[in-house]
């Protein structure tokens, strides 16, 4: 006799997870919500769509890449989910659209209910830090395909921004300033290579670095910092001067800004306006990185930017630090001069 928990598939786990995560899930709701856990469907009310003149709806998915194998070294879920809210929520603020509701997907060797519950609880806090809804999700297990102790996650949200409000490229003009706001640490892209310089160097994830102050682990597992409300806050107290945002993930600085710059127009950054984080210079010079492919993998140092109107750069300044974030105008827009790229770095990073 064969048994579903003979193929490696445990159900009785998977419902001991349910129970587990459905009260961080409760405490991530909003209003126009439908219904509880436990359908087949997550179901959100759109009346208030009705008020916009013409609401666009966006979406976004994404996931973490291999910071979750930082998170299986370390046996430490409760941070990953947070990560995972970020990449997807601060992709779509980009736009200008609020989020509204997410969704989760968790794929595992093996159900182990307290991992599965720690980091739906991530996702949780990470979706309270946004207002966003988690409606729903679904937890997979993989016998034979991934190892007992493996796992990925990914997820999608869905939110909304009428037409006449949209951010982009096409708001942007020569004159325009740029706005930095800080990371947070690596957030979550480029650890196919740190996790490369782990292996080369010998780094011991739980090992005290001098140069951090804490372990290398926790360095790696900081959460991906959540920029959605700061940028939805200015996007309502400014909203004919606020022009574009810009989410800085995988591809760095440069290629992220260059994706909201007009075709006849550039970005520059001055890197003399910030330092290069701590952890990002420990790591580059322990595995040799050269400048170029550091600031091509990792955020090195801002992890959103904001495209504006001049004469709003001191309020937007003064507006994000009532909110608590210390941002600093880190370039500006000007005319392109021939084959110059649309974004570009200049200078040497500030001293610490």
């Amino acid at each position: 006799m064969a048994t579903y928990k003979d193929s490696g598939v445990d159900i009785d786990a998977g419902d001991r997870a349910v129970e587990l995560m459905k009260a961080s899930i409760a405490k991530v709701t909003r209003p126009e919500v439908m219904g509880g856990i436990g359908g087949f469907a997550g179901l959100f009310d759109a009346s208030k769509l009705k008020d916009m003149k013409q609401p666009l709806l966006a979406t976004s998915t994404d996931g973490v890449g291999t910071k979750t194998e930082i998170a299986r070294a370390l046996g430490k879920y409760d941070t990953i989910g947070e990560d995972l809210v970020a990449m997807v929520v601060d992709d779509l603020v980009v736009c200008g659209a609020e989020p509204l509701f997410m969704t989760d997907y968790i794929a595992v060797g093996k159900v182990v209910p307290e991992n599965i519950a720690d980091i739906v609880a991530g996702i949780a806090r990470g979706c309270a830090k946004a207002n966003t809804a988690l409606i729903g999700g679904e937890t997979a297990e993989h016998p034979g395909l991934l190892d007992d102790d493996e796992f990925d996650i990914a997820g999608a949200a869905t939110g909304v921004v009428d037409a006449d409000r949209q951010l982009g490229a096409h708001r942007v003009k020569a004159g325009d300033v740029i706005i930095g706001m800080p990371s947070s640490g690596f957030h979550a892209n480029g650890y196919s290579l740190i996790r490369h310089i782990i292996k080369t160097v010998g780094l011991s994830l739980h090992a005290n670095v001098s140069e951090y102050g804490i372990t290398s682990g926790e360095v790696f597992l900081k959460p991906t910092e959540i920029y959605a409300l700061d940028c939805l806050a200015l996007i309502k107290s400014m909203p004919e001067h606020l022009h574009a945002f810009s989410h800085i993930t995988g591809g760095g600085i440069a290629e992220n800004t260059a994706r909201v710059i007009p075709d006849h127009l550039t970005a520059t950054y001055d890197r003399s306006t910030w330092s290069l984080p701590v952890e990002m210079e420990f790591m580059a010079k322990m595995g040799g990185v050269p400048q170029a492919d550091m600031e091509r993998t990792w955020n090195c140092g801002i992890g959103m930017s904001a495209i504006v109107d001049a004469s709003i750069a001191d309020l937007t300044l003064r507006s994000l630090a009532a909110r608590g974030m210390k941002a600093w105008v880190a370039g500006s827009i000007s005319e392109r001069k021939g084959l110059d790229p649309r974004s570009t770095l200049e200078g040497s990073y500030q001293p610490r």
